[in-house]
């Protein structure tokens, strides 16, 4: 839909970009004097994931804009609750902002699958690659999701902004554009989903490659490979990954990690397996 006060809209996106240093959204300084104050538009444009030409039509009153850009650009510009409002009613939408998706649980059928699988870590990820669902030992594997905040508690994020488990990862950089590769088949799916603007806003504030990589050409997503484990407690893992997709709820995909029988990899699961055993939170959480 076409905005009825181009100008006015124009006005307003120049006074929010202005008003924002490069520091703020994670950019490098430049040693060269800047011509504008805050953000330039080409900046602006490559924290949203689109082109700067758009964003410039865009400022212009000359381009249709969708919620899932508006909602990317309320991130971007760090809009309070009020200048969202005025962003949404410039651009003439009807609505003030995307409405949220009900809440997603495990389904399950998954959920008995991950009770059976005690000796092969899994876990189910569901909408935007949250984790909704994880056994004793992927959390012995990768980290323990129950002390992550429910709302925080994404594949992606933990992949992009957390030290820790990129340091246990040597072929990080493969798994991560993995990651971006399956956010965009979502975003394909669900273009106006206001969860994963947000997802994709934060993460290209927080991360470089992440601005990079989203800004680039498509990639396919992959439903099978070989993930390498730097692991502080079994040393260095080779472990084979799939996926299952869920028939009753297909935006769930159950993940899991096998060794081959018999190798320094399988040993180390096992080892895994039993170091883990115990008492364990309550591995599942719902995710809006």
């Amino acid at each position: 839909m076409y905005s009825r006060a181009p100008l006015e809209l124009g006005d307003f996106l120049k006074e929010c970009r202005a008003r924002i240093s490069p520091r703020t959204v994670g950019l490098p300084e430049s040693k060269s004097p800047r011509r504008v104050a805050g953000l330039r538009r080409e900046e602006v444009a490559r924290l949203a994931g689109i082109s700067t030409g758009c964003y410039t039509r865009l400022e212009q009153g000359r381009a249709a804009v969708s919620g899932s850009v508006l909602a990317t650009l309320v991130r971007v510009l760090h809009l309070d609750d009020d200048e969202r409002d005025r962003l949404f009613e410039l651009a003439a939408r009807d609505e003030r902002a995307p409405r949220r998706r009900p809440v997603q649980k495990v389904h399950p059928r998954f959920r008995r699958l991950l009770d059976e699988l005690s000796t092969t870590p899994a876990l189910v990820l569901g909408r935007r690659m949250d984790v909704l669902a994880w056994n004793a030992l992927a959390a012995a594997l990768l980290t323990d999701f129950g002390r992550i905040p429910r709302k925080k508690r994404n594949y992606a994020r933990l992949v992009f902004t957390d030290p820790r488990l990129r340091e246990t990862c040597p072929d990080w950089s493969t798994i991560a554009r993995s990651c971006v590769a399956q956010l965009r088949l979502e975003a394909a799916k669900s273009p106006d989903d206001p969860g994963l603007t947000a997802l994709v806003g934060e993460l290209s504030v927080a991360d470089a490659d992440f601005r990079q990589w989203w800004a680039g050409r498509h990639a396919a997503g992959l439903c099978m490979g070989t993930k390498r484990l730097r692991h502080p407690v079994v040393g260095d893992l080779t472990l084979g990954w799939s996926t299952l997709t869920c028939a009753g709820d297909p935006s769930q995909h159950l993940v899991m990690w096998t060794a081959e029988p018999g190798s320094p990899s399988d040993d180390g699961l096992r080892f895994l397996a039993s170091w883990s055993a115990g008492p364990q939170d309550p591995a599942e959480g719902a995710t809006p």
